[in-house]
């Protein structure tokens, strides 16, 4: 009974939110249009140099303001964007968006799309606790206050010029390990084993990356794609390092504790088959955990790559421009997984024996 009550308010709050952020343009400073009808007016077809072929659509668009002075009044524009979407958008009926005048004529600028990331966080959270439990509302928990510690470092080091970024990063990955695992797990053996693993496991690989990185000079590694950045890139791209490579850590070691503890309490456990047992699980998962963190960070360079081969850009030159950095990250990564395995596999093991929980 306890469950449909909890259940029932999450769907009320999360219809009213949902409803809210639909209703919600008084609260915007810039103006807001309902699209009402959409009427294509002429499409196009163009070729560039490279013989890429795309569609430009001219639309009449008639919609409604929604916010200021002229809330509820209709206005019209023409509004042209390609059928690809690179660097435009087409507009449809329902749609909110964000409105700015250009030498005298008003223009579509950007979508309002706050509903769909409402009802994303609300479908999230509904999977996690439906799925989870308990478990699922502290991890929850636990990814809201990472998420405050990493925008509070951020702001601290955006803020201040005499912070260091590598130093911000170190006490970070701490604090988020702590934290995640904590409250997933609570304070037991198997929590502090796949602390002290997590954290031995992600500063030993950083360790043997960088001995790498001095080995080679840094050649392959191409940072161009941080150009932008008005901060050391080295230093930004070591401190992600220290970053990304917690979450698979984190899973491997606190798969391989939980698997041992688990079997200790069998009641033919011992020494040998505990061993046998972790170093058959550790095998079975670093080549999926190692394969989910390479797709994990090449999939974010696809839309680039696609463009430069879109464009004849030569394939060496597009994986070596776009995959170098992310090649790196996923490396590192690797190297913290496997050596998570060995050191949780080492740990578990000798608390068992310590505590005579087994022989």
């Amino acid at each position: 009974m306890k469950k449909w009550i909890i259940a029932s308010i999450f769907l009320v709050v999360a219809s009213l939110s949902l409803a809210f952020t639909w209703n919600n343009a008084t609260y915007y400073d810039k103006p807001i249009v309902k699209v009402q009808e959409v009427t294509v007016v002429e499409e196009e077809t163009i070729v560039d140099s490279y013989r890429n072929e795309d569609h430009l659509v001219t639309q009449q668009i008639v919609g409604e303001w929604q916010n200021g002075k002229k809330k509820g009044k209709q206005v019209e524009w023409t509004h042209i964007a390609s059928r690809s979407g690179a660097a435009d958008f087409l507009l449809k009926e329902r749609m909110h968006v964000f409105m700015e005048r250009h030498q005298g004529e008003w223009m579509a600028v950007q979508v309002k799309r706050d509903h769909v990331v409402v009802l994303a966080m609300f479908g999230f959270i509904g999977f996690l606790l439906l799925v989870g439990g308990k478990q699922g509302m502290f991890s929850l928990i636990s990814f809201g206050v990472n998420v405050l510690l990493l925008y509070g470092a951020i702001h601290l080091y955006v803020q201040t010029n005499n912070v260091s970024l590598i130093a911000l990063a170190i006490m970070l990955a701490i604090c988020f390990v702590v934290v995640s695992l904590v409250s997933v797990s609570g304070l037991s053996p198997k929590t502090y084993v796949a602390i002290v693993t997590s954290l031995v496991a992600t500063f030993v690989s950083l360790g043997v990356v960088l001995l790498i990185f001095a080995w080679t000079n840094e050649r392959g590694l191409n940072y161009e794609e941080m150009q932008f950045l008005s901060r050391p890139y080295r230093t930004v791209f070591i401190a992600g390092l220290i970053i990304g490579s917690l979450g698979a850590v984190m899973d491997v070691a606190m798969t391989m504790a939980s698997t041992l503890f688990e079997l200790a309490e069998q009641p033919n456990a011992t020494l040998a088959r505990l061993k046998g047992a972790g170093e058959e699980v550790g095998r079975d998962i670093m080549g999926t955990i190692t394969s989910i963190l390479f797709f994990a960070y090449m999939s974010g360079s696809v839309p680039v790559m696609l463009l430069y081969v879109m464009n004849d850009v030569p394939l060496n030159y597009t994986f070596s421009m776009n995959l170098s950095l992310e090649f790196a990250r996923a490396l590192a990564g690797s190297i913290g997984i496997v050596l998570a395995i060995p050191i949780s596999l080492h740990m578990t093991l000798r608390y068992l024996t310590r505590k005579k929980v087994i022989t």
